[in-house]
């Protein structure tokens, strides 16, 4: 042996025996209380240092710890009050890693189970008509209205330069504006009705459309306001605004050019930029972005499909059978759910964002914690969210519309927007997303009640997940299908 193992083994024998001549000769003098809070302090020092020292004693080929001298057999095993991990008080306190880590697997397991069975059962049942239609080819019409939508910015901007110039008065720039955004939102809906299409390109245009739509109101309503700014008689009220936003004297192209591209629906002359671009991160996020894509479309393919095609209307028939219907739907159909998310809002608009270099990528918040479902809308589509705050909430309440009918219009909009993206691809006028999202009202107020009546989180949140995503979105999906089934039906005849 060494002489510096020698030294340390002396050191390590002259502690131990100061530790328990010590704690002998405070038994002598001090309490029972005194001398365990004494081990227990002598014990957690020796912790403290064998792990910041490493210390450990070679006795026999086994390894033994500090600790094993420090803590006695009478040392308090007891010290203070404590919950039990899973009590109420105590369970959203702790980590709970390992059982998500175990839901994982057990989600992995099971739906591969599911996987294999199914292909035994069925075989593969991609077809390519889900992705490249025959029809899509002669779809050219589509693609052309899809191009020209960059017109309608250019009026708006040529309209604005004009105001801005004060060449245009407002009444006749305000009548231009409406002109302009009730084409930009008509004028592709005749030409899907008009020329037809499958239902992913008609879905796609439509998106496209409103999305066009949305951030030419956002540019009008802007420089609209900051003309009042800038020719208000208030200075006062001009220059404390002037504080707070970016006053500008004249329309910007390069702006509003930007803007179109980017991941945001509310105009501003300037955003938070970023310093470069992440081509690798960029490259990896693609990769996900076809991985999960096309998991999508295995899932819609092998699952949903076959399970609509041998369901009956769900309002229609049995209802025993029509809930068996919609609950066996629902797995597969959250499945999607959750894919179409991560892939549009973090993966693409991320994506879109980095090449941009735009700063500020809050494009969701944690909207699967949500207890109510008027948090949910809050959280799920923070674009969305910020532009209807701008420009829709807060301009009513200004108006003295109340907070209530303000919300009411609020979902009287998304509403509307909902049946153009789903209605016109499916040329189909049910009205079936309208009014699922006008049912929306009374969960908020149902909701709301139910959280302030329990006040436990996990309760409302369990609330949201079943009205939402278990009942409502699976009955949507069998009746635009059946709507869907029950067209082509009648058009052969």
């Amino acid at each position: 042996m060494s002489a510096t193992n020698i030294r340390g083994l002396g050191s390590s024998v002259s502690f131990f025996t100061g530790g328990l001549c010590d704690s002998s000769s405070s038994s002598q003098t001090n309490s029972f209380n005194e001398n365990g809070r004494e081990q227990i302090r002598v014990g957690d020092e020796a912790k403290e240092e064998s792990k910041a020292n490493g210390e450990e004693k070679q006795q026999g080929g086994v390894k033994t710890s500090v600790l094993h001298y420090a803590y006695r057999p009478s040392s308090p095993a007891h010290r203070r009050i404590k919950e039990s991990p899973f009590s109420s008080d105590a369970i959203f306190k702790q980590s709970h890693a390992g059982l998500f880590n175990l839901c994982i697997v057990v989600l992995v397991a099971v739906n591969s189970r599911l996987i294999i069975e199914n292909l035994m059962k069925y075989g593969l049942l991609i077809n390519s008509n889900f992705w490249f239609s025959s029809r899509s080819l002669r779809e050219w019409p589509l693609l052309m209205c899809c191009l020209s939508l960059l017109v309608f910015p250019l009026a708006a901007y040529i309209i604005e330069k004009l105001a801005w110039q004060k060449r245009l008065s407002d009444p006749v720039v305000i009548t231009l504006h409406v002109i302009i955004t009730t084409t930009a939102i008509l004028y592709p809906v005749f030409m899907i009705l008009r020329f037809g299409s499958v239902v992913l390109s008609g879905v796609s245009l439509m998106l496209c459309t409103c999305i066009n739509w949305l951030k030419l109101v956002s540019f009008v309503h802007t420089n609209y306001d900051m003309r009042s700014l800038v020719n208000s008689t208030d200075k006062g009220k001009a220059e404390s605004t002037s504080s707070k936003i970016e006053l500008f004297y004249d329309v910007d192209f390069n702006s509003l050019v930007y803007f179109m591209v980017a991941p945001t629906l509310c105009y501003q002359i300037s955003y938070p930029r970023t310093e470069f671009i992440r081509k690798g991160w960029v490259l990896r996020q693609m990769i996900k972005l076809v991985i999960f894509t096309g998991f999508m479309g295995f899932i819609i393919e092998q699952y949903i499909n076959p399970i609509v095609k041998n369901s009956r209307h769900p309002l229609k028939g049995d209802i025993l059978y029509a809930i068996e219907r919609v609950l066996k739907l629902s797995v597969p159909n959250l499945y999607v759910w959750l894919c179409m998310f991560y892939c549009f809002f973090h993966l693409w608009l991320n994506i879109l964002a980095e090449l941009l270099r735009f700063g500020d990528r809050e494009f969701y918040k944690d909207w699967w914690n949500a207890q109510t479902i008027e948090e949910y809308w809050r959280l799920w589509n923070m674009p969305v969210h910020k532009w209807i705050v701008r420009h829709l909430y807060f301009p009513c309440l200004r108006n003295g519309i109340p907070r209530s009918s303000a919300i009411l219009i609020a979902f009287f909009m998304s509403a509307v927007f909902h049946e153009l993206c789903i209605a016109v691809p499916c040329h189909i006028f049910k009205f079936w997303a309208f009014i699922g999202i006008m049912f929306q009202v009374p969960l908020v107020l149902l909701t709301n009640y139910l959280q302030n009546k329990f006040q436990n989180s996990m309760v409302g949140n369990i609330i949201f997940w079943c009205f939402f995503s278990i009942l409502g979105q699976p009955m949507c999906v069998l009746l635009y299908y059946h709507d869907v089934m029950n067209q082509k039906v009648n058009n052969r005849k």
